[in-house]
């Protein structure tokens, strides 16, 4: 059994924290970080069931807990309120110094409702969506993918190394070019149309060109995050911003853009 101590964080803190609340040991703001509050919640747990009074959350007070190590996804973790009142063109374009005002005028307002409706309006995950946008799509517009050496091979039809990617969904010719990145979040393959065009009730399959659509992208960027809402919480809860960026794009492709967008939003919304 895991030991638990101030310093640590991540899903099994929560958890952590969690149970201390259920019981009564008030650890405040649910976050996954082992801090102070948290340590005061087990030494006056650990008083209540005379056990070592240490702070530490050894297999002893673990058990006492009734907690294991295994974590569910689902992990509950309370967020803050909403700023979207606070998320101006202004602001936004200081995360996008390098972006056409008007194209963040233009398509933010379709970004903010879009986080509000999915319960994504507090500031770690509208930072989070924006950091998305900065990494995929810069020009703060929802575009089509590029053809490139990633997905189109030498001398080869456009996208066709996406063709047979079964981890995509993907059934062979033409779901490359049918299902390649679009939108806001460059949502690609024949699976995350389906997936996410059904929680926003748009069938994407049969016309895929609708994920370009503003409003229809801003829904789908919400959509993908909102599917790793509570791994996506917990990572950056902890400060991990790389890990909450491989949760979207499966590995580091825009992580120093994403991160800088993060940075300075941190510093402009309170």
């Amino acid at each position: 059994m895991q030991t638990l101590r101030r310093g640590n964080s991540g899903a099994a803190v929560a958890q952590l924290q969690q149970r201390l609340k259920d019981l009564g040991f008030n650890i405040g703001v649910i976050d996954g970080i082992f801090g102070s509050g948290t340590e005061a919640a087990v030494i006056a747990f650990q008083k209540s069931k005379q056990l070592g009074a240490d702070g530490v959350a050894g297999p002893a007070t673990l058990a006492a807990l009734d907690l294991t190590t295994e974590v569910a996804d689902d992990l509950p973790i309370e967020v803050g309120p909403s700023v979207i009142p606070r998320v101006t063109v202004e602001v936004v374009s200081k995360m996008f110094p390098q972006t056409p005002v008007a194209n963040i005028r233009t398509h933010l307002p379709f970004v903010l409702q879009a986080l509000e409706q999915a319960g994504l309006a507090d500031k770690n995950m509208v930072l989070m969506a924006l950091g998305t946008i900065r990494a995929e799509t810069e020009s703060f517009e929802p575009i089509s993918e590029f053809k490139s050496k990633f997905n189109t091979s030498q001398g080869g039809q456009p996208f066709d190394l996406y063709d047979k990617r079964s981890d995509l969904g993907n059934q062979g010719r033409p779901d490359g070019p049918n299902f390649k990145g679009r939108g806001f979040v460059q949502l690609t393959g024949r699976s995350n149309y389906k997936t996410h065009g059904d929680a926003i009730g748009v069938d994407l399959i049969s016309v895929p060109d609708r994920a370009n659509d503003p409003t229809i992208a801003a829904r789908l960027l919400a959509s993908f995050i909102k599917g790793k809402e509570s791994k996506i919480r917990q990572a950056l809860n902890a400060g991990d911003l790389k890990t909450a960026r491989k949760l979207v794009n499966g590995g580091s492709h825009g992580l120093d853009r994403f991160t800088d967008a993060y940075t300075i939003g941190q510093g402009l919304i309170d």
